[in-house]
């Protein structure tokens, strides 16, 4: 990958695409995205259905924030071997399957549960009548709301999906990075978004036309079906062979050293003294030595680039829904067309990083997010128009996609292939915890502000991520990869 500054030509920035493990990552970037809208936006628009409250469903998306503290467990996945998996299908491919496993289940058990399915047949005939309040006063036709056991079974279904899943991103994450050489990290962040734009057109498009035209449980058993997507392809792949250069082991071992010297009982454990050094620190030690102090900058960066994006996207389905837009329309414009226009986007940003490296696409990037919020204010000002329902949906997609592209190609030249699913797990924790956080509070402030209110708040997160990015750049950091993998 050129260094920024340099160029290659677009020739040569076209036939990365061609590598075999870079198509593969079409697949598993599939199997990545289809769970995240069932957990978000798709269970949300279900929930808004069964009326619960804009603040509720706003609070129901903090079932997220376990793709945000993944790095707690990624230690685990990163050094732990599982009995029988991890012999035959290797260290990455044996935490690949049972995590699959566990979504497929999860999706299973939200559909089982049906809330809709709790408040029983006069309330659905009420549905059906359109005699519900749109505030969902239940009590208003004589009817007992459903049980709010029904709806924390829901929840922790939607906490199985999202465990699982964050699980299975740490393992596609680390075989992405140890996979490919450096240079073919974009075409590699690309093609992985492009599938995962698709599972999203699946699970978003797909999901809402099951449940326009038979119903929502269907449709998520349908989407439980399609992660065999997932499992065959990790049945097919081959595992990568990575090493640790001996800068690193040597590293390792002073640092076992060091932490044994504090006391009697430390080196009575030595194996998991040195298991917790290798594993948990020695990640963290190795960022912050090969970074020096802009490594603290660099995390700023991770932690705000996409907090505008992250937090838009909580109410985007009730945004489109109380504007008056019908399902079926949702799911042409912002679920078919705009993942097109993603895929897009993420195919122009795999070519710039390629082409000019990542610094000047990640500045770009950064700039049309924070742009095409203000566009869905104007479209919250100016009530339901289809078309600029498309413009802005290709707006904020094809910014989405570039973006995507170029931050994921940035996260990954930070890791070293020593400890790649930690380090990984540890930047892509760290750039959604803050917009899962605030995103929890955007029914809160729709219910009091309005949505105009809410995308303009939503963009002034972005400037923040321009800032330091534009900084870096001046600063002119050369992060390196670690030890390549010994064999691709």
């Amino acid at each position: 990958m050129p260094a920024d500054g340099a160029t290659r030509s677009w020739r040569e920035a076209f036939a990365v695409y061609l590598h075999r493990r870079v198509v593969v990552m079409l697949f598993l970037g599939f199997s990545a995205g289809l769970p995240f809208l069932l957990v978000f936006s798709t269970l949300s628009a279900w929930l808004t259905e069964a009326h619960v409250t804009r603040t509720a469903i706003g609070f129901f998306s903090w079932v997220g924030i376990t793709y945000s503290i993944k790095v707690f467990w990624a230690p685990v996945v990163d050094r732990l071997p599982l009995p029988l998996l991890t012999r035959l299908l290797g260290r990455r491919r044996g935490w690949m399957l049972p995590a699959q496993c566990g979504i497929a289940l999860g999706l299973l058990a939200i559909a089982a549960i049906n809330p809709m399915a709790a408040f029983g047949p006069p309330l659905l005939s009420a549905f059906d009548a359109g005699v519900l309040p749109v505030d969902g006063g239940l009590t208003d036709i004589g009817i007992v709301p459903a049980p709010r056991s029904t709806v924390i079974l829901v929840a922790l279904a939607a906490l199985l999906v999202a465990f699982s899943s964050a699980t299975q991103d740490i393992t596609i994450d680390a075989y992405r990075i140890e996979a490919v050489e450096r240079d073919l990290q974009g075409a590699m962040a690309a093609t992985y978004q492009a599938g995962y734009r698709i599972a999203l057109l699946v699970a978003g498009a797909g999901a809402l036309y099951m449940a326009e035209f038979v119903s929502w449980p269907a449709a998520y058993m349908l989407m439980a079906a399609c992660t065999l997507v997932g499992i065959f392809t990790v049945l097919l792949i081959q595992e990568p062979v990575v090493s640790r250069d001996a800068e690193t082991l040597e590293r390792e071992a002073l640092l076992v050293s060091a932490i044994e010297n504090h006391g009697p009982v430390l080196r009575r454990w030595h194996r998991l003294t040195a298991w917790f050094s290798s594993a948990v620190v020695g990640p963290i030690v190795d960022f912050f030595v090969r970074n020096g102090r802009v490594a603290l900058i660099i995390l700023a960066l991770i932690a705000l680039y996409r907090v505008s994006d992250i937090t838009m996207g909580v109410m985007a389905n009730p945004f489109y829904l109380d504007l008056g837009f019908t399902k079926s329309e949702i799911a042409s414009v912002s679920k078919v067309f705009g993942v097109i226009m993603t895929m897009i986007g993420a195919f122009l940003g795999g070519l710039l990083v390629a082409r000019y490296g990542m610094m000047r696409p990640l500045l770009f990037g950064a700039v049309i997010m924070l742009l095409t919020n203000l566009v869905f204010a104007y479209l919250a000002a100016s009530g339901k128009d289809i078309r600029l329902l498309f413009i802005t949906i290709s707006g904020d997609n094809l910014a989405a996609g570039i973006a995507g592209s170029a931050f994921i190609a940035y996260m990954s030249s930070l890791t070293n292939t020593a400890y790649t699913a930690t380090q990984y797990a540890l930047f892509s924790s760290l750039f959604t915890l803050p917009g899962k956080f605030l995103g929890g509070f955007s029914g809160v402030i729709v219910d009091a502000h309005g949505y105009v209110y809410f995308f303009i708040y939503a963009g002034a997160l972005g400037i923040p991520a321009i800032l330091l990015v534009m900084y870096i750049m001046a600063r002119e950091p050369k992060p390196r990869l670690g030890e390549a993998a010994a064999e691709r």
